[in-house]
């Protein structure tokens, strides 16, 4: 199995930074990618997570329009931690974040981070 969990997420103002965390453990070994996905809360409940940003191990990178030059997903082998930094935050970034693994045996998500970008 792959546990995920993530940290990081918090208030802040817009124009301001964040730095997301995703601790994978277990079989971490057979994991393909790592994405970052993120929901609002009451709005549009049908509506699926949006994706933000992927990073498959082969080290190749996905963005949605809307984060584009502003985050940034990165990962430490070692640690087995993918990063999502989040510059010049808005508040339509606001929402919950949750971080998704793709791997051998399906998929894995973890419980996510609140992130909160006031005006």
């Amino acid at each position: 199995q792959v546990q995920l969990v993530e940290s990081g997420g918090g208030l802040v103002q817009a124009g301001g930074s964040l730095r997301l965390s995703c601790a994978a453990s277990g079989r971490t070994d057979r994991i393909n990618s790592v994405s970052w996905y993120r929901q609002v809360p009451g709005r549009d409940p049908g509506k699926p997570r949006e994706l933000v940003a992927s990073l498959t191990t082969g080290g190749a990178i996905t963005y949605a329009d809307s984060v584009k030059g502003r985050f940034t997903i990165s990962r430490d082998s070692d640690q087995n931690t993918v990063f999502l930094q989040m510059n010049n935050l808005k508040p339509e970034d606001t929402g919950a974040y949750y971080c998704k693994a793709d791997w051998l045996r399906g998929v894995m998500w973890g419980p996510g981070t609140q992130v909160t970008v006031s005006s």
